[in-house]
């Protein structure tokens, strides 16, 4: 009894924890779904569809809890500029990418944005990881990396694993996201800590992105416009796609944000490549590659390090 309570003290996970990690599970479920639909559509059409079902989906909740309340006229700003960094432009680039590299690929270079979080929520936030905490977080950067990069098995050929042409590009384009991601939590930290409730947070940034992508579209930039025409089974895709990445999993990251840091809900968030893993095995009916189950257990062992901080 004594020793499980010991064990229960080293490691005390906290709400916001749980909401970080529950995000990763959100988003490694997103990338599969996404893949197809934002092929089809192309990279900005996706994302303007996706935000435009999201904002018809939060809106209605929003007004019948009355969480809108919770919302100050100065908070709109902030947040609508946090949703056009975080989602009009890094969700835009995470498309492109997917569409250039897959799910996996792009879950490697994604990844930085838990290292990109610490560094600007230590700069600009004077937030301290401690040492500890520190160590646990390169573990868990290491080991998504290391899971993805060597995960995969020499004949897949599913074309989740198909590398675009362009895939220079793709690799940028994830960076980009994962910065924007990072800048878009920076951003939205202060105004979380203020007690805003997170659905209708996420509901101001996800409509100032929609306002946004229809602005580009109805400028004439020609790669905002679709590829193919949208049909009845991708919007579906679409909008599952933006309820459970954006609607919950976005929404989640705002709540871990009241009161947690930046850089520790980045590392915790970023573990979403290894959660692809067990998704890709029920998917595939194939179990992932050695090195997969390494880094796996690298990131299981740098999360304990950061939840034990």
């Amino acid at each position: 009894m004594s020793h499980q309570l010991e064990v229960q003290n080293l490691i005390s996970v906290s709400p916001q924890d749980l909401f970080a990690l529950g995000a990763a599970f959100c988003w490694a479920l997103t990338g599969f779904i996404s893949s197809g639909p934002s092929k089809y559509l192309g990279s900005m059409a996706f994302t303007r569809w996706r935000m435009l079902l999201v904002a018809l989906m939060l809106w209605p909740i929003v007004l019948v809890l009355g969480s809108w309340q919770t919302l100050q006229v100065s908070q709109l700003g902030v947040l609508a500029l946090s949703g056009l960094i975080g989602i009009f432009v890094g969700d835009t680039a995470l498309f492109g990418a997917l569409n250039r590299l897959g799910p996996r690929r792009t879950s490697v270079v994604f990844a930085t944005h838990a290292l990109f979080s610490a560094l600007l929520g230590s700069v600009f936030l004077g937030e301290r990881i401690g040492l500890q905490a520190g160590l646990g977080g390169i573990l868990v950067v290491g080991g998504v990396m290391i899971a993805v990069m060597f995960g995969k098995h020499k004949d897949d050929d599913h074309d989740w694993e198909t590398l675009g042409g362009a895939w220079k590009t793709g690799v940028a384009l994830a960076l980009l996201a994962a910065l924007c991601q990072a800048v878009g939590s920076l951003i939205a930290k202060p105004v979380m800590a203020q007690g805003v409730d997170p659905v209708a947070a996420t509901t101001v940034r996800v409509t100032a992105t929609c306002l946004a992508q229809f602005a580009l579209l109805w400028s004439g930039f020609a790669a905002a416009k679709a590829q193919q025409a949208a049909n009845a089974a991708v919007l579906r895709q679409v909008a599952l796609s933006g309820f459970i990445g954006m609607g919950i999993g976005m929404s989640m990251v705002l709540m871990a944000l009241k009161h947690g840091d930046v850089g520790t809900v980045g590392i915790l968030s970023s573990v979403t490549p290894v959660l692809v893993l067990p998704v890709l095995w029920v998917l595939l009916g194939r179990a992932p590659a050695r090195g997969a189950w390494a880094g796996s257990l690298l990131t299981v062992a740098g999360t304990v390090m950061v939840l034990a901080r």
